[in-house]
């Protein structure tokens, strides 16, 4: 049986709340899981955290996020709270711990779950794909950095590397393997979304991405221009699988992905490198909805539950991987239930009921604890 340290940053705004629900009902699932072993840290970071201190993230917590088996954020940041140039605090504290991590692909689950609202008339055979962002590179490597020309001309360089671009696309199809395949026809395939008639970083980041593809025979590889799929995955989001493009545009489809399958509030994310896993959810802080107990906490659980799974994938552990499913599929019944759910998604219920109804899901009630009375208090 191995046993687990994760590191739990709560952040701000509606974050605390979020990541309350999320531990309850991971404790719960530590209490009634059998082999189940997870210890939690807990640390104040972000914008919360500079206002009071000058600091966004203190040496000590990035420490212990290096040494943690795996690290569950919820959302960072607040549009009052800024740097003396005028800049927010959230980029800046979210790049650099992504780069200390070196977590190098970034993903997001579009995946419409039964009982949850979705803009589209038709949803065909169900919507199941997943977006890979390639997480160092692209245009975000100009962050802290580009040029301006007095007040005429700004640029920004956009950064395709082979060891980057292999490293994403690597993790695509291994990725792939891994799932039963797009709705339409179960077939496993990555698709490379790329600007490659335009770029000739983009023409490489394809060639790569070809390259990594010949060790995938039994995947179907193929490629799409961006502007293309932004209209294809409205029309028809049953025909993909996994996709797989750059950093800046990763961060635009995902949104509308989230889009199409009930909002960002049921929207998780993974941030995996070769050592190190960053969860959070996809969505923001909304400071106008913190301490009123009315945030949807579903984005943060299941990106608890891509934690499980990716615990349990790395360490080969059957525990973890079944916990992943179970807790995912407990959240898929609160969604179909639709009987407590939150403002966002049409409903009237409490982050906390939210809570308690997964954790009926999982087959008991949900514990009085919060993430504050962790072993580590708040840093």
């Amino acid at each position: 049986m191995s046993s687990y340290r994760i590191a739990l940053l709560p952040g701000d705004g509606i974050g605390p709340e979020c990541m309350d629900a999320t531990y309850r009902v991971l404790s719960h699932m530590v209490d009634q899981v059998d082999g189940l072993d997870l210890g939690f840290t807990s640390h104040r970071a972000g914008a919360e955290l500079y206002r009071d201190t000058g600091e966004t993230l203190p040496d000590a917590v990035l420490d212990d996020c290096l040494a943690a088996d795996a690290v569950l954020l919820s959302a960072i940041g607040l549009p009052d709270v800024r740097y003396p140039d005028g800049t927010e605090v959230q980029p800046t504290m979210m790049v650099g711990l992504r780069r200390a991590l070196a977590v190098h692909s970034a993903v997001r689950p579009v995946k419409l779950y039964r009982g949850a609202p979705c803009v589209l008339k038709d949803t065909g055979p169900g919507i199941d794909f997943v977006i890979i962002r390639e997480n160092l590179e692209g245009l975000f490597a100009s962050f802290g950095g580009g040029s301006k020309v007095g007040d005429e001309v700004a640029t920004d360089t956009l950064v395709v590397t082979r060891k980057g671009t292999s490293q994403v696309s690597d993790f695509a199809f291994r990725l792939a393997q891994r799932r039963k395949g797009r709705p339409v026809d179960g077939k496993k395939m990555v698709t490379c979304v790329d600007k490659a008639n335009v770029f000739q970083s983009m023409a490489f980041f394809r060639k790569v991405f070809f390259d990594v593809a010949k060790n995938y025979p039994d995947i179907q590889a193929d490629a799409v221009y961006v502007d293309a799929m932004s209209l294809y995955m409205v029309q028809n989001p049953w025909d993909f699988d996994v996709l797989v493009m750059e950093n800046q545009f990763g961060d635009i489809l995902s949104d509308l992905g989230a889009g199409l399958v009930g909002g960002l509030g049921v929207g998780p994310s993974a941030e995996i490198g070769e050592e190190h896993g960053l969860f959070q959810p996809s969505h923001g802080t909304a400071p106008q909805l913190a301490g009123k107990n009315v945030a949807n906490p579903l984005a943060t659980i299941l990106s608890a539950a891509m934690m499980l799974d990716w615990l349990g994938d790395k360490h080969n552990d059957t525990v973890c991987l079944r916990a992943a499913v179970d807790l995912e599929q407990a959240v898929e019944k609160v969604i179909a239930d639709g009987n407590v759910i939150t403002p966002d998604m049409g409903g009237n219920a409490t982050t906390s009921q939210v809570a308690a109804a997964v954790c009926d899901a999982l087959g008991c009630d949900a514990p009085g604890r919060d993430v504050h009375s962790v072993a580590t208090p708040a840093s």
